[in-house]
């Protein structure tokens, strides 16, 4: 029951709240609060545009409170406090209101609206949380703590109507103290009675609520100066108060530095000085392993966890209060309990686990990465523990580094060899794991062989390409290439698989040009981790004097887009010569069987044209001049596409005219150090190879006219100094009976047999001065022509120079 003081706040609070309480003037009972609900959790954003969170909090409140709403209804309006309680509870005095109003409410709630009553705990319990009242030690907070107690100790009470209520509020409790650690600090012997009576199925939470307020109990404990064991011993014996953010001094905690348990880092987990006397601890932490058999899987894993961080801060209990619970741990087939006990041998290493326990540990976690009734996700956990074992005697001392344990010898290994049986997470694995093992072995020997063990990692990977070019599935290919890299990564060294790989890969590109995107990642990612390696080099070029060397006849569209793309990234490599490159290009587009040029294709020729960007970049341009000018003017005259033969004049008069420093400098505006594009983007939205040139080639628009256009006219030789017309009035204007005379002379000679009509106009300067534009500057002219109704424009560009 809630005691007086707390009546009378809560109707204080009702008194506060009651303008808003007020808001509005429909019947509560019209409202349709399910259709309200869905709205706010759907966007709670879009829902606040019509109402304020102050009037919506109110009216849920409201609603509580009438005792016309069914239960539902009232659980249904609960679920904004327990999805978005810091929207509607903003602050701490709003967030201790609505505590407040809600306690009230619980009070009244009969015993029969069991769900009812959970939720408004829970509800409780996120507004407390979240509006910072726990951190700000409110009277709500303290009331509500005293509630939560006053339930959890009416332990072994198993009627229907209280048995979810104590459950939920050691729910409450544990999430309280998970968010203020050491809250409960004070009341840890208080949670071991009511542990030690509990022979219900709560025990479990009790469990869990004890051993998570201990632990944090103790981690206070080694964040304060000059704390021993008379400290510990209080703590223990403690069973009133609470410890709150004053005391506590929670802004200064760093609970991640538990963390370093997962990665064997014991010398950064602080410890308490107890000396030799702490027998009253070690009694609590024996009691809680004996009760442990009574938890399921996840719970006795939760458990587990958290007495290693606390035998871990306490040095003086000696680990082996666990060498009990080892050999079910040893043996067991669950994840959790096989992971918290990996955990254990991560922290306590030679003093917790005998060289016959880790010795059997490894061979339990090779026999289940293996066993055909587990499912994929858990073979490839033990694989990973297997890959990052603790071992006792540790030889590398790599933090998170992947090495095998020294007892993992090939011999073990043998059962775990990749098949083409397995699923491809598995097989990948498996090719990793027996890549570790034979990396030694596979060292290069005198004849230039690696052992046996290598030679079936690299039978396996031809395996994969002779399944890869029967048609494989799209799994199959990125499989393949992703062992290929495993293997590169490991054996790259030995030549003779790396350049039998080589070749195969190239056989396998004349055969499958689709596969094109996979062998330039392969190069690319070779190229990244192996940057002292030129297998990267090696493989491009053979894959370039494949498609350069391929008969012309047997050449296809879709082929040529393949090979456009090997060639665009061939181009990136300075070391590689492009002869054979331009070569080929110039076959392509100038032979008499193509039909390239006269498709006019936009694809195919802006992927030719990256060719040609990437060219101009090449370190041994100066070479490359001459056929890669004549493969640039060939696109600029016949190919199909006007769009492709203007961005290849352009590059034709940037090669043909700059030098090679400006060159570079405006062709290599984005591209990193080594020379790969970072990002491709384009100048005319159309194009994807030229955005960088919009800087150094931006249009500029003038006020006044500059250029003007002089007719010149024909059919009077006598005809006194023409008018001058600027570039915007040349064509249309002049008076009206001129154009009308005009028309008619142009009508006529459609009529004949030769319907050419010439005009004649001189493009001269107006003599306005602008003092952006230089002597070298281009200026570009629209020419207009009207003939009747019919009006057509042409772009053209004149020379450059004033």
């Amino acid at each position: 029951m809630i005691n007086k003081s707390r009546k009378e706040r809560c109707t204080k609070s009702t008194h506060r709240l009651s303008a808003l309480l007020e808001v509005g003037s429909v019947s509560i009972m019209s409202v349709s609060w399910p259709e309200r609900i869905s709205s706010f959790m759907r966007s709670p954003s879009q829902f606040m545009c019509s109402t304020t969170a102050e009037a919506f909090l109110a009216e849920i409140l409201r609603e509580l409170r009438d005792d016309r709403a069914s239960d539902p209804i009232k659980v249904l309006l609960l679920s904004p406090l327990l999805e978005h309680p810091t929207l509607l509870c903003p602050s701490v005095s709003v967030g201790e209101e609505t505590a407040l109003e809600l306690m009230s409410v619980f009070s009244q709630c009969p015993l029969k609206s069991l769900v009812l009553r959970c939720h408004l705990l829970l509800a409780l319990t996120s507004v407390l949380i979240c509006s910072s009242c726990v951190n700000s030690h409110t009277s709500a907070c303290q009331d509500f703590l005293d509630l939560l107690f006053q339930m959890a100790q009416d332990t072994n009470n198993v009627q229907a109507a209280v048995l979810p209520l104590r459950a939920t509020a050691c729910d409450c409790l544990r999430e309280l103290e998970a968010c203020l650690p050491g809250l409960l600090s004070q009341r840890l012997e208080l949670l071991s009675n009511l542990r030690q009576k509990e022979n219900s199925g709560l025990h479990q939470a009790y469990t869990g609520l004890h051993t998570l307020a201990l632990r944090n109990a103790v981690y206070l404990l080694t964040q304060r100066e000059g704390t021993g064991a008379g400290d510990l011993k209080a703590v223990l014996a403690s069973s009133e108060g609470f410890v709150w953010g004053e005391r506590a001094d929670t802004a200064s905690l760093d609970m991640s530095l538990l963390s370093a348990l997962t990665l064997g880092l014991m010398g950064r987990v602080p410890t308490l000085q107890t000396g030799p006397d702490s027998k009253e601890l070690r009694s609590l932490l024996s009691s809680l392993l004996e009760d442990s058999y009574l938890l399921t899987s996840l719970s006795q894993a939760a458990l587990l966890r958290r007495l290693v961080e606390i035998l871990a801060m306490v040095p003086a209990v000696s680990p082996t209060i666990f060498r009990a619970q080892l050999l079910r741990l040893l043996g067991t087939c669950e994840v959790c309990l096989l992971h918290v006990t990996l955990l254990m041998k991560a922290a306590f290493t030679d003093s917790l686990f005998s060289a016959e326990d880790e010795a059997f540990l490894l061979k339990r976690l090779v026999g289940l990465s293996q066993h055909p009734l587990l499912s994929t996700p858990e073979k490839l956990f033990y694989i990973d523990c297997i890959l990052h074992f603790p071992e006792n005697r540790p030889i590398s001392c790599g933090d998170g580094d992947e090495s095998l344990p020294v007892l993992f010898t090939p011999r073990l290994a043998t059962a775990l060899v990749p098949t083409l049986f397995n699923d491809s997470a598995s097989m990948l694995a498996r090719f990793k794991l027996l890549s570790l093992v034979y990396l030694e072995e596979g060292a290069e020997d005198q004849d230039g062989q690696g052992g046996r063990g290598l030679a079936y990692l690299y039978d396996h990977l031809t395996s994969l390409l002779r399944i890869m070019e029967n048609q494989g599935s799209r799994e199959m290919v990125v499989t393949f290439f992703r062992a290929c890299f495993l293997f590169l990564l490991y054996f790259c060294q030995v030549r003779c698989y790396s350049e039998d790989l080589t070749q195969r890969l190239s056989g396998m590109y004349r055969k499958q040009t689709r596969l094109a995107p996979h062998l330039i990642n392969l190069a690319d990612r070779t190229q990244e981790h192996l940057d002292q390696s030129g297998w990267a080099l090696a493989l491009l070029k053979s894959l370039q004097r494949t498609i350069t060397e391929a008969p012309l006849a047997q050449l296809t569209l879709q082929d040529l887009r393949w090979h456009l793309r090997i060639l665009a990234r061939v181009a990136e490599e300075g070391e590689i010569p492009q002869r054979a490159t331009l070569s080929f290009l110039l076959s392509v587009i100038t032979s008499s069987s193509s039909v390239l040029c006269v498709s006019g294709d936009w694809h195919l020729g802006a992927s030719m044209l990256g060719v040609c960007r990437r060219l101009l970049l090449h370190p041994s341009l100066d070479s490359l001049l001459t056929p890669l000018a004549d493969l640039l003017q060939h696109l600029t005259c016949h190919y199909g596409d006007t769009d492709i033969q203007d961005h290849a004049r352009l590059y034709y008069t940037l090669l043909t005219t700059l030098s090679r420093e400006k060159l570079a400098g405006v062709m290599s505006q984005g591209v990193p150090e080594r020379g790969r594009q970072a990002k491709v983007r384009s100048l005319s939205a159309i194009v994807s190879e030229t955005e960088e040139l919009t800087g150094c080639l931006t249009v500029q628009h003038t006020e006044r006219t500059l250029l003007a256009l002089v007719r010149l006219d024909s059919r009077e030789p006598g005809h006194p100094e023409p008018v001058s017309k600027t570039c915007s009035e040349a064509i249309p204007g002049g008076s009206p009976g001129q154009e009308a005379v005009d028309i008619e002379d142009y009508k006529a000679k459609l009529q004949s047999f030769n319907p050419e009509i010439t005009l004649q106009y001189h493009l001269t300067h107006t003599g306005v001065h602008d003092p952006r534009l230089t002597s070298s500057s281009a200026f570009a002219c629209t020419l207009t022509s009207q003939t009747g109704a019919t009006r057509r424009v042409d772009q053209g560009t004149e020379a450059e120079g004033v």
